[in-house]
């Protein structure tokens, strides 16, 4: 059940980082509205606490993280039809910049709890 558990957090989280270059170009009106940086923020430390959650092991816990790179940047350089759906402006490196480092804060936080013994 574990496993399973896992799978859907990472399925979720390159959903998510899917739906987040999709939100990151909005306007509005004339002023950049950058909201997948917002949703980053909001689900990355949600994702890597929950991958922690079913399993003590670090670097499970850092999958969610690594999936949403991977994901970010295929589908950033190489878009559905060529498009390239992170371009180099400061909102893409906001977003970058943004769920990197709340995933990595969460991160750290799992690596410095004290392990839990099970029986």
């Amino acid at each position: 059940m574990r496993t399973l558990t896992l799978v859907v957090i990472v399925v979720t989280s390159v959903l998510l980082a899917a739906f987040e270059l999709m939100l990151q170009p909005l306007y509005a009106g004339s002023v950049p509205a950058p909201v997948g940086t917002v949703v980053a923020l909001v689900t990355m430390p949600w994702l890597v606490r929950g991958a922690a959650g079913e399993s003590s092991s670090t670097a499970v816990a850092g999958l969610p993280l690594v999936a949403w790179l991977l994901t970010v940047g295929v589908l950033g350089a190489l878009g559905p039809g060529g498009d390239v759906l992170l371009p180099a402006t400061w909102q893409s490196l906001l977003l970058a910049a943004a769920a990197v480092g709340a995933g990595l804060f969460a991160l750290r936080s799992v690596a410095m709890r004290p392990p839990v013994r099970r029986s």
